[in-house]
């Protein structure tokens, strides 16, 4: 029996993420990904310009966030997250969406990311955006679970 997708929300608004989003990154980040940077890594994350972070808000909650490395023609994607009580309501798309955009604007041609072998939705959404895997990291996380290295031309 499927589950049924939560009733739309109003549009959130975009933000490019900055040092002043620190704390509420590294709340959803805990509620979303169990806390995988610390508030060290996120000040540094925010700080560096070839670091591109978006965010999306609804007033003042971050609803969604998605940050990456711009690496000379190449955008890294490090990380993608959406507040729990938010999924399946197309905010994921939207933000990694966006950050492609952001990624193809600097000279990325190409982008990559590493998701969770056993990532059912995040695997789902990332070919839903073309990535297809080229390679694994076996052990990658902490949990031991495989990584699978995922690349997505930008220029199509």
């Amino acid at each position: 029996m499927a589950v049924p997708s939560p009733s739309p929300l109003p549009s959130p608004t975009l933000i490019q993420l900055a040092p002043k989003h620190v704390g509420a990154c590294l709340e959803l980040d805990r509620a979303a990904l169990g806390g995988i940077w610390s508030l060290a890594q996120w000040q540094r994350e925010l700080e560096e310009e070839a670091r591109p972070g978006l965010g999306l808000r609804q007033g003042q909650e971050l609803l969604a966030m998605a940050c990456g490395w711009l690496v000379v023609d190449e955008l890294h994607i490090t990380l993608v997250a959406v507040a729990p009580g938010h999924r399946r309501r197309g905010l994921g798309r939207r933000i990694l969406e966006e950050l492609m955009q952001v990624g193809l604007r600097s000279g990325a041609s190409r982008a990559t990311l590493e998701v969770a072998a056993g990532n059912g939705p995040g695997t789902g959404l990332y070919e839903a955006l073309g990535f297809r895997t080229a390679g694994i990291r076996h052990g990658y996380y902490r949990s031991g679970e495989d990584a699978l290295i995922q690349w997505v031309n930008l220029k199509r």
